[in-house]
């Protein structure tokens, strides 16, 4: 027997699951809370199967359908203060061949690092306008999501060359080149705020 209390027109599942769908569906635990979602409501619709765990302290309601990108949305909901980057901004925009089995986040400089248990992540520390600027916001299952424009990663990828490799880094350049418009000015302004502008130099000049 269905209960009123719980999936009435009125109920309290209901009403919690109306302020999950105004959030896309997604919620970590404090949203909820500050939302007005009882704990006791949160653990039973869980209990229930109403809603699902797909990290610790965030959930999602179970009804809505499969995130079309499931580790991004994850870490943007665990890591509301991180901007996606490097590889997984590059797989993000298809400018690599590589496969991301991390999740790369950039922190600013001083930042708490983030405890998930899944999905893994790997962080960098940024300071100043290298970690504030080109940050775009894509809409991704109904989640913000702040990831490094193409051009911002491309001048990140030589600035972190050490760490994602040189090949990486060019490899992107190449396909930038043949897949998206050219954004000259943006290239050699993210490259002066890395400091990467000398290294970058051969490489922008052999594709404008």
């Amino acid at each position: 027997m269905i209960s009123r209390e719980t999936h009435g027109p009125d109920s309290r599942f209901t009403k919690a699951a109306k302020l999950f769908k105004k959030h896309g569906g997604i919620l970590r635990t404090s949203q909820a809370l500050k939302a007005g979602i009882h704990p006791a409501t949160l653990y039973a619709m869980r209990g229930s199967g109403e809603i699902e765990v797909i990290s610790r302290g965030v959930f999602r309601l179970s009804d809505i359908p499969p995130l079309g990108n499931p580790d991004l949305v994850t870490v943007a909901a665990r890591v509301p203060n991180g901007v996606i980057c490097l590889i997984s901004a590059l797989s993000f925009y298809q400018l690599t061949t590589q496969i991301p089995h991390e999740v790369h986040v950039a922190l600013q400089r001083g930042a708490e690092e983030p405890r998930l248990d899944y999905p893994p992540v790997r962080t960098y520390r940024f300071s100043g306008e290298a970690f504030t600027a080109g940050v775009d916001i894509h809409d991704l299952d109904g989640i913000s999501v702040s990831i490094y424009s193409p051009e911002k990663t491309l001048a990140d990828c030589f600035k972190f060359r050490n760490k994602v490799g040189l090949d990486t880094a060019i490899e992107a350049i190449r396909f930038y080149r043949e897949r998206r418009k050219i954004k000259a000015d943006d290239l050699m302004r993210y490259a002066i705020i890395c400091r990467v502008n000398k290294i970058m130099r051969p490489y922008l000049e052999a594709i404008l």
